[in-house]
């Protein structure tokens, strides 16, 4: 391989700051002043006998660049200007994307620490290697020579190598050691419920240190990866792991299923679920703790399928229970909105949308900041969707006779002043929570309708009189999660006369100066998009609304009222997001249910 860096050292060595240092002076990152005083800091602490690389070092500073707009010179810009400095390629890694098996068995995990390099892409013809000391090339030939393939160097994020060195050869060698315990499992369906008999010579253990450290292993990933659902999947002969970010679903690896039950049932024993029963679905839940330290609920649900159990888990980020309104994107009117209908000290206020919606951020975030020491706070939830020492929760228990409706009966003897009811799914729940708002409590719930005009008919379907409707609903909001645009790469759109004439259709909004679409980078994974925020339609029972619910009551005059006295459509609160920069047209209209029938 030929070196075509702009540094050609005459033997190997490592990289070290006083050739960087002249380099990012030259290239306008640094002033002749400050590249002085880090050079001056840097051999006053013995910088160069410390075994750590320049540029972790540099990064650690915080420097800020010496050009506009004078952003701050992180590990990842600086390991992306020395790539192109030395004119090598740059790469960040991404584990949703590199075959850890593959990669993995390749090279060893001792070979890899001791050079610093970590391999990310391996076929027939070739293997590539992401590296930070380009001027150590001697395991270069060594390696073409074993693996009888060319090698290709990229130039990633030192303090990643060495991470995923750990990460992904950790993971390789707890999957192949596993596979080697694993003799005797066939992989027909019939097979499944051969693994019941856990612990059985020559299978696999739900406790086998290996499987500890797959389940150790995927948790911490999940968290890193922003993941907000990880999904296990047996199949026939290999199961899938896919985690939801962003409200997107994305593949993440492949192990064989009878690993993947292994897995599962240490998930399971970890959430005090019955291991031994695979025929019916199951509901757990475990609490554990981030890399940072900060710690978090996972709700756990198996259900079985034809190739063994298949399980979900849920993250829930403890941070939702002390966001503001703002953050969760309720605009200034809608939340001015939203307190004065949390304000009042009975009635009903109903949350609606689809599962997935952020209904249960909406409403915790809301509890939270109504949760006053002289208030008594009270929840029936099925399940407890997140512990918190604020409320008193109280589980549904079907099994035991404690529905929704049982559980409200019992709160209010419970002296509550705010109730939050999970779901009103009957018409039991729905006669309990209107007796407990005529009776001078706040109750809080959430139905499944589209938006917020349907909830009135759903209520009236279930077989609630519209005169205890007019008497109890303080409002109905109904909300929609849309993704947020990544603000490393988000585009402005030239001419998007069109797109927004197709959006706001047929409210004729101002079209905005500037519009933007999603783009796709290494920090967003090539999506465009990082995060979500809601979209929210608030339906207030005014004095005129309510006039219109009786018997004939319809979705039409209920909507008509409310547009008529400032409610604003889910697609148009979506495109007011798109006017703040927020979000792109595609991703509004994607969500959004059209707002041609108003």
């Amino acid at each position: 391989m030929t070196n075509n860096n702009k540094f050609t050292p005459a033997v190997e060595r490592k990289l070290n700051i006083n050739e960087l240092l002249p380099a990012l002076v030259k290239d306008g990152l640094l002033s002749h002043k400050e590249a002085d005083n880090v050079r001056r800091l840097h051999e006053s602490i013995g910088g160069s006998k410390v075994d750590i690389h320049p540029l972790v070092w540099l990064a650690g500073r915080h420097l800020k660049s010496s050009t506009a707009p004078h952003a701050e010179l992180t590990i990842e810009s600086l390991t992306e200007w020395f790539a192109g400095y030395i004119k090598l390629p740059y790469f960040r890694v991404d584990p949703l994307k590199i075959d850890v098996d593959a990669v993995g068995e390749i090279v060893s995990k001792a070979y890899a620490a001791r050079f610093k390099i970590l391999p990310v892409h391996v076929d027939e013809d070739k293997a590539v290697f992401a590296i930070a000391e380009p001027y150590i090339r001697e395991w270069e030939q060594e390696l073409s020579h074993v693996l009888g393939r060319n090698i290709e160097r990229v130039i990633a994020n030192p303090l990643d190598i060495s991470r995923y060195v750990e990460e992904f050869f950790g993971l390789s060698q707890s999957m192949r050691r596993a596979k080697k315990i694993d003799t005797g499992f066939g992989t027909s369906i019939d097979a499944v419920e051969a693994l019941v008999e856990l612990g059985r010579s020559g299978k696999l253990d739900a406790n086998d240190r290996h499987v500890v450290s797959i389940v150790d292993w995927l948790l911490q990933y999940a968290f890193d990866q922003r993941a907000s659902d990880i999904h296990l999947e047996p199949r026939r002969e290999t199961a899938n792991i896919r985690f939801r970010i962003d409200g997107v679903l994305h593949t993440v690896y492949e192990m064989p299923s009878t690993i993947m039950m292994a897995v599962i049932s240490r998930i399971k024993a970890l959430g005090r679920m019955d291991v031994v029963d695979k025929r019916r679905p199951q509901d757990g839940r475990v609490k554990t703790k981030t890399p940072s330290g900060q710690e978090v609920e996972l709700r756990l649900s198996t259900m079985p399928t034809a190739f063994g159990e298949k399980m979900v888990m849920r993250i829930f980020d403890p941070q939702v229970l002390v966001r503001s309104l703002s953050e969760l994107g309720f605009s200034k009117s809608d939340a001015k909105h939203w307190k004065e209908m949390t304000g009042h000290t009975h009635g009903i206020i109903l949350v609606t949308g689809p599962t997935g919606s952020g209904k249960t951020t909406t409403l915790y975030s809301t509890l939270k900041q109504l949760a006053q020491p002289e208030i008594n706070l009270c929840t029936i939830e099925d399940p407890i969707e997140m512990v918190e020492p604020a409320f008193n929760q109280m589980q549904v228990l079907p099994a035991i006779g404690l529905d929704f409706a049982a559980g409200v009966r019992t709160l209010m003897r419970q002296d509550p002043d705010i109730v939050m009811i999970g779901e009103i799914r009957d018409l039991e729940t729905a006669q309990m929570a209107i007796q407990a708002a005529l009776t001078g409590h706040l109750v809080l719930s959430t139905l499944h309708t589209n938006d917020a005009s349907s909830a009135v008919t759903r209520l009236m379907d279930v077989g609630v009189a519209p005169y205890l409707i007019r008497s109890t609903v303080v409002g109905v909001v109904a909300q929609r999660l849309i993704r947020t645009l990544c603000p490393h790469c988000k585009k402005e759109v030239e001419d998007a006369g069109d797109a927004w004439a197709a959006l706001t259709r047929p409210w004729k909004l101002a079209l905005p100066s500037k519009i933007y679409r999603a783009e796709g980078c290494d920090e967003c994974r090539k999506t465009g998009y990082m995060g979500r925020m809601g979209v929210y339609e608030i339906l207030r029972m005014t004095p005129e609304a309510r006039a219109l619910i009786d018997a004939d009551c319809t979705i039409e005059k209920i909507r008509k009222q409310g547009l008529k006295q400032g409610m604003e459509p889910l697609r148009i609160s979506g495109a007011r997001k798109v006017h703040a920069g927020h979000t792109s047209v595609e991703e509004v209209m994607r969500v959004a249910p059209p707002t041609d029938e108003f």
